[in-house]
């Protein structure tokens, strides 16, 4: 069965094994030729006799078999012998993926890489899900990541170097690499004990130093993708040193990213210091050259909205003929978005950035098993109820999907998000 991969549509291979069969035909013909058919008509002479004592009789249509499996036995045995020789050319170029099976990385170049161009916009651990799931389906995507991270180890490297906050970023490389599983686990890796690299990632530390030695935090992920064999793109929404701030509906305001669930207050809004801060340019250009923009899943007021108040991103979006599509959270998230529905998520994402913001909204239709319901409830968290008509009312299509994987935590299932937005994607393309 895998050896029939490599017929599968745009793998570009039948065409050049046929031309490998026509020669192998005109070869024989050519032998056929020079030998004057001699030896050809023992062999033919053989195969008739065979026939003859197997079937007990002569019969055209099980000479006609005969020669059907012996056609098959060929083209299989040329298939083989073509897929090795390739093979061994590889295995001389690519000596750093040895075990990779080679159809699978044909496929993935050549398939992959027609699926359609989807930008995602967002940051935490709600973004790298999606880019798991996403990254089996296309290799055209792009993950515009927030900058406004001010907590745990990308905050000290932000305030000791000056740099932007790389934990966000580092989730959405190893999302979208496609590397060994070591490689994976030394990027998340943390430090222990007590010393000044206690809590900090090595993929952090990876990308600040890639920083210093390239000059530019757009060059380093560029350069880390490359290290991690990403599928597609990792871009932040800004360079710029920026700092999120919460106006309460007390009127009270909370600076910092990491301050604002702790305040336990209300959000009315949310806005960036300093105020116009200037977009990544090849982030405006994946935003307008998508064929769909995903925002979430993700912390609404500082995941999701971070990136829409980036000076020229939230209009790009609006702007945008893309299909624009939100994640809903599953749950509620203690301090930020207490009591909110899924129709309160959407409203401040278009009160963020424009009425034009959002197209449909994904939202979980399974229902959240009683006893992870109750553990959650102890920490403020509760189902996001889905209000319909709330929903129909700010103009947004409503898509209801199983979407969750529940064990131990409520948590989004990659397979599931990417099926359900690739759904909307390829229905409305």
């Amino acid at each position: 069965m895998h050896l029939l991969k490599w017929l599968y549509p745009g793998m570009k291979f039948k065409r050049w094994l046929l031309l490998f069969a026509a020669g192998v035909m005109i070869v024989s013909l050519g032998i056929a030729v020079v030998f004057n058919y001699k030896y050809i008509d023992h062999i033919e002479e053989a195969i008739f006799r065979t026939v003859y004592l197997w079937s007990g009789g002569y019969d055209y249509k099980y000479t006609a078999i005969a020669g059907l499996i012996m056609v098959a036995a060929g083209a299989s045995i040329m298939l083989v012998a073509a897929k090795f020789i390739i093979k061994s050319v590889i295995t001389v170029l690519l000596p750093s993926n040895p075990s990779e099976k080679l159809v699978d990385l044909i496929y993935e170049k050549r398939m992959l890489g027609k699926g359609p161009a989807i930008t995602v916009v967002g940051g935490g651990h709600g973004l790298s899900v999606l880019l798991r799931g996403i990254k089996q389906a296309t290799s055209n995507v792009t993950a515009v990541v927030t900058v406004a991270d001010d907590g745990g180890s990308s905050g000290r490297l932000r305030q000791d170097l000056g740099m932007i906050p790389p934990g966000d970023l580092r989730n959405c490389l190893v999302a979208l690499a496609d590397t060994e599983p070591l490689m994976e686990k030394l990027f998340q890796h943390r430090f222990e004990g007590s010393s000044e690299l206690s809590g900090h990632s090595f993929g952090n530390l990876f990308i600040a130093a890639m920083t210093q030695v390239t000059g530019d935090v757009e060059t380093a992920l560029k350069e880390s993708s490359k290290v991690l064999a990403v599928k597609g793109q990792v871009l932040p929404a800004s360079k710029e040193f920026v700092r999120l701030d919460a106006i309460m509906e007390d009127g009270t305001v909370v600076c910092g990213e990491s301050h604002i669930p702790e305040a336990h207050k209300r959000i009315h809004r949310v806005k960036l210091y300093p105020e116009h801060a200037e977009a990544v340019q090849s982030s405006l250009d994946a935003i307008r050259n998508a064929e769909a923009i995903v925002l979430g899943p993700g912390s609404l007021y500082t995941s999701v909205i971070p990136n829409l108040l980036v000076e020229g991103i939230g209009d790009a979006i609006c702007r945008s003929k893309a299909v624009k599509i939100y994640i809903c959270n599953v749950m509620t998230q203690p301090g930020e978005t207490d009591g909110y529905t899924a129709s309160m998520h959407v409203k401040a994402i278009m009160d963020h950035a424009g009425r034009n913001a959002v197209d449909y909204v994904i939202v979980n239709s399974t229902p959240v098993p009683e006893d992870l319901k109750q553990k959650y409830a102890e920490t403020g968290a509760y189902p996001v109820l889905v209000d319909d008509d709330a929903l129909n009312q700010l103009g947004v299509g409503i898509i209801k999907a199983d979407l969750i994987t529940s064990k131990d935590a409520i948590h989004h299932d990659p397979k599931k998000l990417c099926d359900s937005v690739m759904r909307v994607v390829y229905e409305t393309l």
